[in-house]
């Protein structure tokens, strides 16, 4: 779906400016998305297989739940209507728990240039996997792994490439909280 996203400048300050979603990924604007990853008590990561149809990375395991910033939306907001839309799930702002903002640049070989100042969030998955409810068009399964596979990215095969340092960011971060 192509949305109304608005424009960022290089260090991640509004310009007022808004577009589709597809110019930005066309022209290589920079723009505001969500990443909030769902962690369990009992040490496991909510990941999410990309749907086949998607334009980058599609079949691949990925976070949670990500997605653009509407034109005007909030990020909590954002977060919350993303959390919806791809895993059925409904969230309050206060189970949110904002960890980071990171800036990603990606050209695709698709032509796709993702210029991404991502707010990351962490979020504790209290109810159990089977009463979340798949995006069909955006996802196409939901699985809970051990953080203790996690000894670097590529012990989970088809995930999403991200820096090493991301991911054991959020890993380090989530078993902070536990421990």
């Amino acid at each position: 779906m192509d949305e109304l996203i608005d424009i960022l400048n290089i260090d991640g300050i509004s310009t007022g400016k808004s577009c589709l979603k597809s110019i930005a990924h066309q022209k290589g604007y920079y723009h505001a998305t969500v990443h909030v990853w769902f962690y369990t008590k009992d040490h496991q990561l909510l990941l999410q297989k990309r749907g086949a149809n998607k334009k980058t990375y599609p079949n691949r395991w990925d976070v949670s739940v990500a997605g653009h910033v509407h034109a005007g939306e909030s990020i909590e907001a954002a977060a919350q209507r993303e959390v919806l839309e791809e895993i059925g799930l409904h969230v309050e702002e206060e189970g949110l728990r904002k960890i980071a903002i990171r800036k990603g640049e990606r050209s695709h070989p698709n032509g796709i240039q993702d210029n991404e100042f991502y707010h990351v969030f962490l979020c504790e998955l209290t109810k159990s996997i089977e009463e979340l409810s798949m995006q069909e068009e955006e996802v196409d399964d939901l699985q809970l792994f051990d953080l203790s596979l996690f000894k670097d990215s590529s012990s989970i095969p088809m995930l999403v490439p991200d820096t090493e340092e991301y991911y054991q960011f959020i890993l380090s971060t989530i078993k902070a909280i536990l421990d």
